[in-house]
């Protein structure tokens, strides 16, 4: 299995390694030992369809020179293109969109008997739950989905056509969920769904979120509960009041504000101005000062004048983020924002993204050197030449930073606490205090 994009596609991606396990097949971390080859690709932008693409040619170089059979194309690449790439790529022997749940087996055997199988069919409108899933990711640290679509309709995004309308997943099964992980020696859950302060509005129960991350806290077993994707507008004083008063869940938080000007905002189809992303954050640090901040940007979108993008560097100068990440504007077929002018250069947009993250960096650096002295409680994840390395409360996996724990000999999955020595622009640097 390959799989690509965000956190959201691999948890879909360990159900149907789920699925394949059931059916009785073996899974080979190796590329070249495996049978088949199955590519779960992501369709956000442009950069993204390339390294699906180029996965998937990948595997069928596989197919020609090694020991696979087949190849299978799943995901939102093939969601959006299926046709188009079953013409392109007559070597691929099955697509399959997002809505593979209890079809990937089937594919997968017609493949290997020499049958193709080309799926052309909208995103799913109920919650497909699958029963099995084969985890990826580190023993001690799992995602949990809690919802998928979206409704929010930002211009400039293609995800509500290729996953469909925003459904929330039956609490139930996220409880039950929670507490297979815990019970399997998983510490840490990150609640993952393109809109995670929407949970319940669809089953006519808004502002869910809450009451949910209570009953998760009450889980036995898990130690920290990580939120991703909080929409500015939909974070309520009730949100905040759980994220404070719930022990496991951390001060961490990830709110995707896009921008920071209120025109081209406004072209983003975006709900609220800078003022009320503001007031947000003001009220998630008067009641969570040590509160870790993460966030991401658009720039180049089109209409994006130079002091439109002024008025974001001096936004982000304002808030002073713990963590962000930045994007040049990418053209999505299908769109409203695909159809609006003017167009901003890629020449100028990646000016626009570099002069950001060199402000970021700055901000970044003088965060992190607030730590010097400190102690922080850190997750480790693995071993270096003098030492351990891990992530803190104000990590998350693979987008923020690192923290680097000199002379340590605690064990991957164990919790260290950390006084911190040095900082860097995205990482730190300590020696034990003490384990647990």
């Amino acid at each position: 299995m390959v799989s690509l994009g965000c956190p959201k596609n691999l948890v879909d991606s360990e159900g149907v390694l789920g699925e394949i396990v059931q059916a009785g097949h073996q899974l080979v971390t190796d590329k070249s030992h495996a049978d088949v080859i199955v590519v779960n690709t992501c369709g956000f932008i442009d950069s993204a369809r390339a390294e699906s693409v180029e996965a998937i040619l990948d595997a069928v170089e596989h197919k020609k020179v090694g020991n696979c059979r087949a190849v299978v194309a799943i995901g939102c690449l093939t969601q959006r293109f299926a046709r188009e790439l079953a013409k392109e790529l007559p070597e691929v022997d099955a697509f399959l969109g997002i809505d593979h749940a209890g079809k990937i087996a089937q594919a997968i055997d017609a493949a290997l008997s020499g049958r193709r199988t080309v799926e052309e069919c909208g995103p799913p409108r109920e919650w497909l739950e699958r029963k099995v899933r084969v985890l990826s990711t580190p023993q001690w640290t799992a995602y949990v989905k809690v919802s998928d679509g979206c409704d929010n309709r930002c211009s400039y995004c293609a995800i509500p056509d290729i996953r469909g309308p925003f459904r929330s997943r039956p609490e139930k099964y996220i409880i039950d969920e929670a507490k297979r992980l815990a019970d399997s020696g998983v510490r840490e859950l990150i609640l993952v769904g393109q809109d995670l302060t929407k949970y319940g509005e669809d089953r006519g129960q808004p502002n869910s979120l809450p009451d949910l991350l209570e009953k998760i806290n009450a889980v036995e077993g898990l130690r920290w509960i990580r939120l991703l994707y909080c929409y500015p507008t939909r974070i309520t004083t009730e949100l905040i009041d759980a994220i404070s008063g719930l022990e496991k869940v951390v001060k961490y938080i990830d709110i995707p504000l896009q921008h920071g000007d209120d025109a081209v905002l406004k072209a983003m189809n975006r709900r609220g101005t800078s003022a009320d992303y503001l007031r947000v954050i003001d009220a998630l640090r008067e009641k969570m000062p040590e509160i870790a901040l993460r966030t991401s940007f658009i720039v180049g979108f089109p209409g994006e004048t130079d002091e439109a993008f002024d008025r974001l560097l001096a936004f982000v100068e304002r808030i002073q983020f713990d963590r962000v990440g930045v994007f040049t504007y990418s053209r999505e077929e299908g769109t409203p924002a695909a159809r609006m002018r003017p167009k901003i250069s890629p020449k100028i947009a990646k000016s626009r993204r570099d002069r950001l993250m060199r402000i970021q960096q700055s901000i970044s650096l003088a965060k992190n050197r607030r730590f010097i002295g400190k102690k922080l409680e850190v997750l480790v994840e693995g071993r270096t030449e003098y030492g351990v390395f891990g992530r803190s409360y104000r990590d998350a996996p693979e987008i923020d930073g690192l923290v680097y724990v000199n002379g340590s000999t605690a064990e991957p999955g164990q919790f260290v606490r950390v006084e911190i020595t040095a900082a860097k622009e995205y990482d730190l640097e300590g020696v034990i205090s003490s384990a647990n």
